[in-house]
């Protein structure tokens, strides 16, 4: 990586979005990612998230987008009169007063909950500033969007997205069912729902929150890797999932014990994966597994 800014005939390729642009900046306009930083990959094949400046100005349409913070970050944008972005109705920090703030329709909304209550999308016209926190620590993700590009994403991490950009959901098809007695009960590792965002004829942004670092890795066709399901936070559409499940063999109790069994979702590639260092516990009551979603098992 080595953008020579403001030399003539020269340009600078973003490692984390791809835009070419001169480099003069100390960060990529569409993304955030710092000029000067060289890709972090591990020997496992897993890219560190490129790190942003405090400050750091993305650009869509005739507005702008400005990271500020690294512990708690805020997405400050200045609107123009022409673009429009949504958002989670709970990751409102402030705005101007002129900005019209309207709620926005959704196919199916009774599906999506928050906490037990209604998620609320809400958009925002210009001209006008207004800011989004996700009042957590963590790192925010600038994914830019080309033309016809899509990204699948875990429920509840999606912040903002420019109004280019559609917003849809699809069941994971990742689940099992556990029974003890009479009772039964469905889990859902990644949520019962995942978020599909798709930029239309022009370019647009999506940001996300995770926790902790984040890290990135793309899978050749073919390739196939396990990921922590509660870590899991975006892939391209073109990498497949799965549930796995791992045992230990001989052990009466690999079927009724949380700590004699694990469970994986299971990337096949071709295409990126993403996953966050922070990450919650994997709810699983211990009780015996009596079906699952398409899964793969194996004994160790």
């Amino acid at each position: 990586m080595n953008p020579e800014a403001g030399s003539a005939g020269r340009s600078y390729t973003c490692s984390w979005c791809g835009l070419a642009s001169d480099g003069s900046s100390l960060s990529c306009p569409a993304c955030g990612a710092a000029i000067d930083v060289r890709a972090v990959v591990s020997r496992s094949g897993w890219s560190e998230l490129p790190g942003r400046r405090d400050m750091a100005k993305l650009q869509f349409g005739h507005s702008t987008c400005q990271i500020e913070g690294t512990y708690v970050p805020v997405a400050d944008v200045s609107l123009a009169a022409a673009d429009r972005v949504y958002f989670s109705h709970h990751v409102l920090l402030w705005m101007d007063t002129q900005v019209k703030v309207t709620a926005m329709s959704l196919k199916g909304a009774w599906k999506r909950m928050l906490a037990g209550m209604p998620l609320i999308m809400t958009q925002a016209e210009g001209p006008g500033r207004i800011a989004f926190s996700r009042d957590a620590p963590g790192e925010m993700i600038a994914l830019p969007l080309q033309p016809g590009q899509a990204i699948d994403v875990r429920e509840h991490l999606f912040m903002v997205a420019t109004g280019s950009v559609t917003y849809d959901w699809f069941q994971s098809n990742v689940w099992f069912s556990t029974r003890e007695g009479n009772e039964t009960e469905t889990h859902y590792p990644l949520g019962m729902l995942l978020d599909r965002f798709q930029s239309q004829s022009v370019p647009g942004l999506l940001l996300l929150h995770a926790a902790g670092n984040v890290f990135v890795r793309t899978l050749q066709p073919g390739q196939t890797i396990l990921v922590k399901p509660t870590a899991f936070l975006f892939k391209d559409t073109t990498v497949n999932m799965q549930l796995h499940i791992e045992r230990p063999a001989g052990s009466w109790r690999s079927w009724r014990s949380w700590g004699d069994r694990y469970l994986w979702l299971r990337l096949h590639g071709p295409g990126r994966v993403a996953i966050q260092s922070a990450f919650e516990p994997l709810e699983d009551n211990g009780r015996t597994i009596v079906s699952h979603s398409v899964a793969t098992e194996r004994q160790w």
